[in-house]
Order: structure tokens, then C-alpha cells, then sequence
């Protein structure tokens, strides 16, 4: 694969975003910040009606389309995201990102993309950047 700049990263799509995983996902971070796995805390914050996703789990979105995309999550070498908003339970989301530079070293072509999740039909809620290491094709 030899990347181009301006070259679309195929989207990740997350159908439904699961409460019970994110119920799960609070346990095993030992996050015990309510919101995730109460409904009824996060409408008392104002939040809505329904739980709020973890930061960690929307990046992970992002970060596996990016590693499915480079041929594994064991080739980004760098990332950096800024929330921009919340993805609540039963929210779907898609995962995309744009190649913005190909550097060719002598270790690989180095990949920088830009990076975003967005709730479709609502608002974009993390976005970022991230770089890849991709071995030169002879």
C-alpha cells in the first residue's frame, strides 16, 4: 500500500453504542463515575436520558479503523485526540480519518492522518490526529 495525501481511511461504523459494555467497560477501568452505567446520574447532570460512553472507549474506535486500515493497531506510532462532545448509549457512530502526509524514512513511510468519530446525523465529537508506520512496498 502506498498512501496519497488527501486519501480517504475507510470508515468505521459502530452501529449502536452498547450500555451493557459500557457497564462493563466502567468495572474493568475502575471508572466509578456514574454516568456510564446510571441513567438516571446523568439526567441529573443534565446530560439526557441515557448513559454516556467513556473517552477511552470513543478513541478506541478511531484507533481500531486506523490500525485495520495500516494492517495493524501495532503500527500507530502517535496519536492525539480533543473531545469535542459525548456519544451516549445507542448512539451510532462512525469512525474516519484522512491521510494529510507520506514521509518516506528509512524504517518505513511514515503516515499522518487526520482523525475524527462523529455521531451520525449529529455532531462531530472527537477529533485528532494520528500517524502510522508502513513498510515501503519494492
Amino acid at each position: 500500500m502506498r498512501p496519497t495525501v488527501g486519501q480517504q481511511i475507510p470508515v468505521r461504523i459502530i452501529e449502536a453504542v452498547d450500555p451493557a459494555r459500557m457497564k462493563t467497560l466502567s468495572a474493568l477501568m475502575r471508572d466509578p463515575n456514574p454516568i456510564h452505567f446510571d441513567r438516571s446520574a446523568a439526567s441529573a447532570l443534565g446530560l439526557g436520558e441515557r448513559t454516556v460512553n467513556q473517552g477511552p472507549s470513543n478513541i478506541a474506535y478511531v484507533m481500531s479503523m486506523l490500525g485495520n486500515w495500516a494492517g495493524g493497531v501495532d503500527r500507530i506510532t502517535r496519536y492525539r485526540f480533543r473531545f469535542l462532545g459525548n456519544v451516549l448509549e445507542g448512539d451510532r457512530v462512525q469512525a474516519s480519518g484522512t491521510v494529510t502526509a507520506v514521509d518516506e524514512t528509512p524504517e518505513g513511510l511514515l503516515v499522518h492522518c487526520d482523525l475524527a468519530l462523529d455521531v451520525v446525523d449529529g455532531a462531530r465529537v472527537l477529533e485528532g490526529t494520528g500517524t502510522v508506520r508502513l513498510p515501503v512496498d519494492n
